[in-house]
């Protein structure tokens, strides 16, 4: 894939690929990708456990909580740094209270409600926009 800039911050992609997440298998695959992209990135152990623990959390809400979706990788470069970037897309139901979504020990299933709060604080950079009915984004960076 050709490099390209986006955003504000002229972060330039140099990878990127989309992955269904349907399955439980696909979740492991999702952890597995991610894993690669933080090799590949230069990530130290440290930093790989971060991002494919926060990886994990998000997948497994993606598909217990949003019926399924897509998590995009990408590898990013903001002329300073390289880092791996992941965004999480569902059509699932949404959630109706961010904030309180954030905070540990809230579910709204069976889990201990520390999936979405953790993912947040395991990467240097979290964003979630969530409208009931029409699904959930949640987009994490990791910097190197």
């Amino acid at each position: 894939m050709p490099t390209r800039s986006v955003g504000e911050n002229s972060m330039t992609v140099t990878t990127s690929e989309v992955f269904e997440i349907r399955s439980g298998d696909d979740v492991v695959r999702a952890r597995q990708q991610v894993r690669v992209r933080a090799i590949e990135s230069g990530f130290s152990l440290v930093d790989q456990t971060k991002i494919i623990t926060a990886a994990s959390e998000l997948a497994r809400n993606t598909l217990e909580y949003g019926g399924g979706g897509t998590m995009l990788i990408e590898c990013v470069d903001d002329g300073r740094r390289r880092g791996v970037r992941l965004t999480f897309e569902d059509q699932g139901p949404g959630i109706p209270d961010i904030e309180r979504a954030l905070s540990d020990g809230y579910t709204s299933g069976g889990g201990l409600g520390l999936g979405l709060g953790g993912a947040k604080r395991l990467s240097n950079e979290f964003s979630i926009t969530s409208n009931p009915g029409q699904g959930t984004r949640v987009t994490i960076v990791r910097w190197k």
